[in-house]
């Protein structure tokens, strides 16, 4: 893992702001007008949180299943994994240029887990406190997200605990400028990322990508 292999998951978080408003926008919008005065104190605490779930989620993938391959030595597995995140990534570029929504089948795995954790973020609500929307981020941040599986399949593969964590907070970050602006009420960020030109050539992007990693697999 490497700087390139950031630089990549920080992209796809950038790449990927249409999404992330479309999934987390309502949220971020109503928790920033939940208090006005503090409305920017609050969008950054509540995406702080939902990053911080992103680096939990990160490092443990990563850290499972290096520590898996330790016991098995297992370099099949190893490629089995490459070759499924790869394939994670295809399916998103599809999603993100709009000519396949399979991604959306995928998402719903998470929401067996996400009818418990919904109903504490919304006990949240109204915040108490702007450092109230901190945890909020934490508990939304596990949101079911076919951008969020892609990337921990990423992680999965990543070698160590310490490398998944900085996938998915690279990729984290690369989310934070979308979810500000949308936070505080950016109407023409959301059009121009939510455009199907730019939908199209950043989900084309990363089918490229994806094919590619494949094709280094196979070579």
């Amino acid at each position: 893992m490497n700087n390139i292999d950031w630089l990549g998951a920080f992209l796809i978080g950038l790449a990927g702001a249409g999404h992330c408003m479309g999934m987390c926008g309502g949220i971020a919008s109503a928790v920033a007008l939940n208090g006005r005065k503090n409305s920017f104190q609050i969008t950054l605490l509540y995406n702080f949180g939902r990053i911080s779930s992103y680096l939990l989620i990160g490092a443990l993938v990563g850290g499972a299943v290096a520590s898996s391959l330790t016991v098995f030595d297992s370099s099949h597995f190893l490629t089995v994994l490459r070759a499924i995140a790869a394939v994670m990534i295809l399916l998103l570029g599809l999603y993100l240029a709009q000519w396949w929504n399979g991604l959306l089948k995928i998402e719903k795995m998470g929401q067996h887990l996400w009818k418990y954790l919904s109903p504490i973020a919304a006990k949240m609500i109204p915040l108490r406190s702007p450092w109230y929307a901190f945890p909020v981020g934490m508990v939304w941040g596990w949101i079911p997200c076919g951008m969020v599986y892609s990337m921990l399949s990423w992680a999965a593969v990543a070698g160590s605990a310490t490398n998944g964590l900085l996938i998915m907070g690279c990729f984290g970050l690369g989310t934070l400028p979308a979810m500000i602006l949308v936070g505080a009420g950016s109407a023409k960020y959301s059009q121009f990322f939510r455009s199907q030109i730019i939908r199209r050539v950043i989900g084309s992007l990363m089918i490229v990508y994806s094919i590619y990693s494949i094709f280094l697999l196979v070579k």
